[in-house]
């Protein structure tokens, strides 16, 4: 329980605005910030990132992260298709494909170069030696799309995508990595994306009550009700992650290897909160009275859910 909510703490400093690591994306994604080396150690820090996901993947512990496709492209030697600049920027993809479908592109006065702003500073890269005095053309201007993608993609994030790189494989050999694509090593990292609440119950173990339980069948159908913001909070609450493992809950892992979601009812209160133990994936939940007080207990146990003292 300790070691999975360390996991989470740090992941969530990954990507805190003060830290200047990451950047977010428009599919609510992240990736590397190019303005990172306003921190002189920003490299070290990527190296470091790199080692905590590739010791979680090592442990099987899933991290709340969301990196863009892209970033996991680039992790595993894919190479970047235009189509990926879509979800990072997807205004900027759109004025690059308004190139590309445009018919006399001479008229646009483009050049081999571009414009990128760096803490509000506006510098000018060329895309290939001597890229100002190079008019873009129709027979030039894919030439022209390709090099910007990759300038936006890859080029301006590349240091800290290599520091991120040789932190992450000094701890996993790039072969056992390399066997997943993208979709499959997001996955791997972060779990599945969607609860299952079919798949949950299903996988649920009970201990003081059954399935049949009139508490059981209140909390459940409560469950059902959450929005997902609410049944996210409730599986971190129970056991630490956010996330479901790839396999659904029949794969949830605790101290002592597989470990299913477990509900052990405590004695009838309607005073007590719920509590977890999140170590064995346990949610202790009291005997309330009526459904509508069990509802608003859990509640008031999901809203008061952070730091150690449920672990």
């Amino acid at each position: 329980g300790v070691r999975r909510e360390w996991f989470q703490l740090i992941a969530r400093e990954m990507f805190d605005a003060d830290n200047a690591l990451f950047t977010p994306c428009a599919d609510a994604t992240f990736q590397p910030n190019p303005g990172s080396g306003v921190n002189p150690d920003h490299l070290s820090f990527f190296s470091f990132v790199g080692k905590v996901v590739a010791l979680a993947i090592y442990h099987e512990e899933l991290l709340d992260v969301y990196f863009t496709r892209s970033f996991y492209k680039h992790l595993l030697d894919i190479p970047i298709q235009f189509t990926d600049l879509e979800s990072v920027d997807p205004q900027y993809y759109q004025s690059l494909k308004t190139i590309a479908d445009y018919e006399g592109v001479e008229d646009l006065d483009l050049t081999f170069c571009t414009s990128q702003k760096y803490f509000g500073e506006l510098r000018t890269v060329e895309l290939v030696e001597n890229g100002g005095s190079i008019a873009v053309t129709e027979d030039n201007k894919a030439e022209y799309i390709r090099l910007l993608t990759e300038e936006r993609m890859s080029n301006a994030i590349r240091n800290q995508i290599e520091s991120f790189k040789s932190g992450m494989f000094s701890v996993l050999p790039p072969h056992l990595l390399r066997i997943f694509d993208e979709y499959e090593l997001e996955l791997l990292i972060a779990g599945l994306p969607n609860i299952d609440f079919d798949d949950w119950q299903a996988n649920t173990r009970y201990i003081g009550c059954t399935a049949e339980s009139d508490v059981i069948g209140w909390f459940w159908a409560v469950v059902r009700e959450f929005t997902e913001e609410e049944a996210t909070q409730l599986l971190q609450f129970a056991t630490g992650c956010a996330r479901v493992p790839l396999g659904g809950f029949s794969r949830l892992k605790g101290m002592e290897g597989l470990q299913p979601f477990t509900i052990s009812l405590s004695n009838r209160s309607d005073e007590e909160l719920p509590t977890a133990s999140t170590c064995f994936n346990l949610l202790k939940l009291p005997e309330y009275s009526k459904r509508k007080i069990l509802s608003k207990k859990l509640r008031m146990a999901l809203n008061c859910r952070e730091g150690f003292q449920f672990a």
